[in-house]
């Protein structure tokens, strides 16, 4: 694309546009400056609540994809597209998934996590061929990131998308972009411009993260990965864990952290079982198939089953 043509697009974008609340920001104390941001990080969860109905329809889609053996599929560049892998990799120990279910594509690949890769974004035949390594299929969802919404990456891996029948969700921050046009669902909350022009890192990036929070989290959610309002697929991974999971098993069977440590090792780690076993009764096995015949959601389980005796 010649300079010029990419400049004058460049000049039409909310998120590349200057602030005129930060015209002085160079003059001011550290103070000031960091007042100045966080004024302009309040209209962020405004502009957030805005696509709200947006977000939802996405988390429906995800949810029937997840039912149906499918994966969310995050890509874009930069800062988006670490973002991106950041959400992804986030679900396993949170939720307990299979790596895999949740998928972050970043363009240059894991080397651009850490270091700029030159002219990565530049390529939509590389956002299509990233999408054929990692077998994209028609059940997915593909939810392309992009503060501008013209990135070369995630509009050639959007049109892929699209062309093998998977749902294509547009993630950008500005209006009537280049792939929410495309998009079969565009969340675009518009944040107006940052306080250092182009750092679309502040609040472009902010607003990116919040909606990612609410993709996946609610997703979990719906597909049964919570326990009133408590996280009960976590993976046992480590200390902070392990006494995350005594600590749940504590509030929801009101019973002794003795009890509770008890309750984990007779299921193997498996915080959901053991709530359910502390709730019923149950021993790992029968508790393996009420969770299986509740399709994994804990509270149905408890539900179908009468509660353990008291002493």
């Amino acid at each position: 694309m010649a300079k010029t043509t990419l400049m004058a697009e460049l000049e039409q974008l909310v998120s590349e546009a200057r602030n005129p609340r930060t015209m002085q920001i160079d003059l001011m104390s550290s103070a000031e400056i960091v007042a100045a941001m966080n004024t302009e990080d309040t209209l962020v969860a405004q502009a957030v609540n805005k696509i709200l109905p947006e977000v939802a329809a996405t988390v429906d889609c995800i949810v029937e994809a997840f039912k149906a053996g499918g994966r969310l599929i995050y890509m874009g560049a930069g800062t988006s597209g670490r973002l991106g892998v950041l959400d992804a990799s986030e679900c396993p120990p949170t939720f307990g998934v299979p790596e895999g279910m949740v998928v972050g594509l970043i363009a240059g690949g894991d080397r651009a996590l850490r270091h700029p890769i030159e002219g990565a974004e530049d390529s939509r035949e590389e956002g299509r061929n990233d999408l054929v390594k990692v077998n994209l299929a028609a059940r997915d969802v593909v939810v392309g990131i992009a503060v501008s919404g013209r990135t070369p990456y995630v509009i050639g891996g959007l049109d892929y998308a699209k062309s093998v029948g998977a749902v294509a969700v547009a993630l950008s921050c500005n209006p009537d972009s280049a792939i929410a046009k495309m998009a079969d669902i565009a969340i675009s909350p518009l944040v107006g411009p940052e306080a250092l022009t182009g750092s679309t890192r502040l609040k472009s990036g902010t607003a990116q993260k919040l909606v990612l929070n609410m993709l996946t989290t609610a997703s979990m959610i719906r597909i049964g990965k919570s326990y009133e309002n408590l996280m009960v697929d976590l993976s046992v991974s480590n200390e902070k864990l392990a006494a995350r999971a005594t600590r749940i098993l504590i509030e929801v069977a009101d019973c002794s952290a003795e009890e509770a440590e008890g309750f984990l090792a007779a299921s193997n780690n498996n915080v959901k079982l053991a709530i359910l076993m502390a709730l019923t009764g149950m021993d790992a096995a029968e508790g393996e198939i009420a969770l299986r015949d509740a399709d994994g959601f804990l509270r149905r389980a408890a539900a179908q089953r009468q509660p353990r005796a008291a002493g």
